[in-house]
C-alpha cells in the first residue's frame, strides 16, 4: 500500500490578563522521522516574533524547539503546520510475540542495544508510578504463558470497556492513582493507566503523542479544528520493536495515527510548555486539522 500523505496544522492560542514582558517556550510540535512516517515538511508560526529561535533532539529521539519572546505582550500564538507520510504498520500475528514473561526475563536481563533503550522504560516515571494496584489489574490479561501482543490486546480492550472519556474528569494535574480509582479522563489519563499497568508487570512501555484522524458524524461535513491531540502507548516486543497499542478507541495505531514525539510520559512530550515573567491568569485554546491528502505520488 502507498504512503498517506497528511497535511497537519496546530495551533496554540494563549490570552493572558496582564502584560506578559518576557516569555520562555519548549515545543515539541516537529513530527517524528522513522522506519513507516516521514516528515517531508515542518514550519513554525510564532505571534509576536521571537528574538531568538533554537533546536535540538531531545533524550528521546524528539525534535524540540526554544522559542525566547522578549517583546511585552498579552497574547501568544504558536501555529505548527506538517506535510507528513505514513505507511501501514507492521503488525505480527500474535504467535510471532513471545510468551510475556520471557520478555519481561529477557528485557531484564539483556542490557545491550535496543534491549537496553527498553529497560529504560520499566522504571516508574514522574507521572506513571509502579504499584501492586496496577500488576493486579493487569494481571486478568497476562495468565502464565500468554503470548505478549495477545495480552497487551486484552489489557488494551479492558481499559477501554472499563473507563469511560470524560473530559470534564480529569486536568493535567490530575494523579493517575485518582485517575485508576475513578475510572474517568481522557487519551493521555487511558495511556498513563495502561503504561502503569505494563511497567507494574516489569515490562516495557512508553508513552507516545501525536495526531488522530477523525471522521464527522454522519452527513456531516469535517469542521476546521475539530480533530485533535491524542496519545497512545507503545510496548516493547524482543525480535520486533515497538509496537503501538490505542486504549482510547481500542485499536492497533496505523494509518490514522500520526506520531509527533515520545517518552517515559506526557511530562516529556508536552506539545508546548514555557515559562513567563507576568501574565497573571490566561486563557488557552487549542485546534488542530488533521487533512488526509490521499495516496502519495510515486517518487514523493
Amino acid at each position: 500500500m502507498k504512503e498517506l500523505l497528511y497535511e497537519i496544522t496546530h495551533s496554540t492560542a494563549y490570552a493572558y490578563a496582564g502584560s506578559v514582558s518576557v516569555s520562555h517556550h519548549l515545543l515539541r510540535l516537529a513530527p517524528r522521522n522513522f522506519a513507516r512516517q516521514r516528515c517531508l515538511q515542518h514550519e513554525l508560526g510564532i505571534d509576536p516574533q521571537p528574538a531568538a529561535t533554537n533546536w535540538h533532539i531531545d533524550y528521546f529521539g524528539n525534535i524540540a524547539h526554544f522559542i525566547t519572546v522578549e517583546c511585552a505582550h498579552r497574547q501568544l500564538t504558536v501555529t505548527s503546520r506538517s506535510q507528513v507520510a505514513i505507511s501501514p504498520a507492521f503488525i505480527p500475528d500474535v504467535a510471532e510475540t513471545l510468551a510475556w514473561q520471557r520478555v519481561r526475563k529477557m528485557c531484564d536481563g539483556d542490557h545491550s542495544g535496543r534491549a537496553l533503550e527498553a529497560h529504560e522504560f520499566t522504571y516508574a516515571s514522574s507521572l506513571v508510578p509502579r504499584s501492586v494496584d496496577y500488576a493486579d489489574y493487569a494481571r486478568a490479561s497476562f495468565p502464565a504463558d500468554r503470548p505478549l501482543l495477545d495480552a497487551v490486546v486484552d489489557l488494551t480492550r479492558r481499559i477501554s470497556r472499563d473507563f469511560k472519556f470524560d473530559p470534564k474528569a480529569t486536568s493535567v494535574a490530575t494523579p493517575l492513582e485518582e485517575v485508576f480509582k475513578q475510572r474517568r479522563g481522557v487519551c493521555q489519563d487511558f495511556a498513563h493507566v495502561q503504561i502503569a499497568c505494563l511497567r507494574s508487570l516489569n515490562l516495557p512501555a512508553r508513552y507516545v503523542s501525536g495526531y488522530l484522524e477523525t471522521d464527522p458524524p454522519p452527513g456531516q461535513p469535517k469542521l476546521l479544528g475539530a480533530d485533535a491531540s491524542h496519545a497512545w502507548t507503545a510496548f516493547y516486543c524482543p525480535g520486533i520493536g515497538w509496537i503501538d497499542v490505542d486504549p482510547t478507541n481500542n485499536c492497533l495505531p496505523s494509518m490514522r495515527h500520526i506520531t509527533v514525539a515520545w517518552g517515559r510520559d506526557f511530562s516529556d512530550v508536552s506539545p508546548v510548555r514555557g515559562v513567563l515573567v507576568g501574565g497573571g491568569d490566561h486563557e488557552l485554546n487549542v485546534a488542530v486539522d488533521v487533512i488526509a491528502k490521499g495516496p502519495l505520488p510515486d517518487g514523493g
